[in-house]
């Protein structure tokens, strides 16, 4: 348990990384063909459908590898 714990700390480091001085790199996360976004006069609506089945999609794969 402790090797996979820092296996992700290290993955979400590199992330952060990524997402700090590389914003440009997911800047298509969350505007997919499948994300809702709703806006009308009281406020906005934002469901993420097509970009969490992704997200789901590569960490059962990721999982998948490593548990093998």
């Amino acid at each position: 348990m402790a090797r996979g714990l820092m296996i992700l700390g290290a993955a979400l480091l590199l992330l952060g990384l990524a997402l700090r001085h590389a914003p440009w790199l997911f800047g298509w996360f969350g505007r997919l063909p499948g994300d809702l976004h709703i806006e009308t006069a009281p406020g906005r609506l934002f469901v993420p459908i097509t970009s969490m089945l992704l997200v789901s999609l590569v960490a059962s794969l990721l999982l998948n590898l490593f548990r093998r």
